[in-house]
């Protein structure tokens, strides 16, 4: 990365936790960009790794800032706090952004008028429950792609520019855990009126999760800290730039499932209720489903036990919240005021 003294047009920001299997990956294509190597530096936050990930970025030419592990979000305001850059771009310790990842990032704020903008994920793992992610992203950047304007950005590819950055206090450090701080942060830049883009060309290869397992517990995991989101953003609730309706349509429909099974022991008529009710997610879930059969058939098939999966993950996650707010007990109780 550029070491000269004068102010750099960009920052890459790395936030690390025991990434030393992953980090050379993402920083090998880090330095091999299109862009010239003296326009851009590139920062890796040792979030107080236990193995040599400091090391290995140190070994690849990162700028390594070292902390006792507080989280993602403190990781990253300790780079933007180090950063010389007039952009911060954000990814994530095991992605590897293409060749083009930095120029495209960029393009967006060519406009002064622009203050962030957003990537794509992309994987090259074959297993079923990566594929099936790779497609639910696919699902969501079509409806982002339908907005001029986003107000939903992830930092596995994210681009702001570094004022609006420090001006908005940058991420809310109440989230201890890597969850939906970066959701969090652009709801406030695009209710302060940030304008903000996305740019589907700008691609970082992500290691999806490989076992439905982890697929549940991470869905459970968003679900659980979107909480605390919706109770500081409430209107996110109704309409966001990357959540299709009928996500929230399924949500609905898998949380009546439950009762209405229950209730179909007991009474032959709540049986007929339970098969309405499993026929409108399938409804729901059809336009997912045929997208799904248009770029990947096999994986078509499982497509709507996944999406009821990943309703119950979320569902479980959004009630376990809310519990843990209102008994004040669980770590999301503790940093909710």
């Amino acid at each position: 990365a550029g070491m000269t003294e004068q102010p750099l047009h960009a920052s890459v920001v790395i936030p690390a936790y025991n990434a030393s299997h992953t980090i050379a990956q993402c920083l090998t294509a880090l330095a091999e960009q299109t862009v010239p190597q003296n326009t851009y530096e590139v920062i890796v936050v040792d979030d107080g790794s236990s193995d040599d990930t400091a090391a290995v970025a140190a070994r690849h030419g990162a700028l390594v800032l070292r902390q006792a592990n507080s989280g993602p979000a403190a990781a990253r305001n300790r780079g933007i706090d180090a950063a010389r850059g007039e952009v911060i771009l954000f990814t994530d310790a095991d992605c590897a952004p293409a060749p083009d990842w930095i120029e495209q990032m960029l393009v967006p704020l060519a406009d002064p008028q622009i203050t962030g903008s957003k990537g794509v994920y992309r994987t090259r793992q074959r297993s079923l429950a990566a594929r099936f992610i790779q497609v639910e992203y696919e699902d969501r950047y079509d409806h982002t792609a339908k907005h001029t304007y986003i107000d939903f950005v992830d930092t596995y590819a994210a681009a702001y520019r570094r004022d609006a950055l420090v001006a908005s206090g940058g991420f809310s450090t109440r989230f201890p855990f890597a969850s939906v701080e970066d959701q969090e942060l652009s709801f406030r830049l695009a209710g302060a009126g940030h304008k903000m883009l996305f740019n589907p060309r700008a691609v970082v290869y992500h290691q999806h999760p490989e076992s439905w397992t982890h697929y549940a517990r991470r869905k459970f995991k968003i679900g659980y800290w979107k909480t605390l989101v919706l109770r500081w953003h409430p209107d996110k609730a109704w309409r966001d730039s990357h959540t299709p309706s009928s996500l929230k349509v399924q949500l609905l429909l898998a949380a009546l499932s439950a009762p209405l099974a229950v209730l179909s022991v007991l009474a032959r008529p709540a049986a007929w209720w339970l098969l309405l009710d499993l026929a409108a997610f399938a409804a729901s879930a059809a336009p997912f489903v045929l997208k799904a059969w248009r770029r990947d058939r096999p994986l078509a098939w499982l497509s709507m036990p996944a999406l009821y999966l990943r309703a119950w993950s979320l569902g479980l996650g959004l009630v376990g919240g809310y519990v843990a707010v209102l008994l004040r007990q669980g770590p999301l109780a503790a940093h909710e005021t």
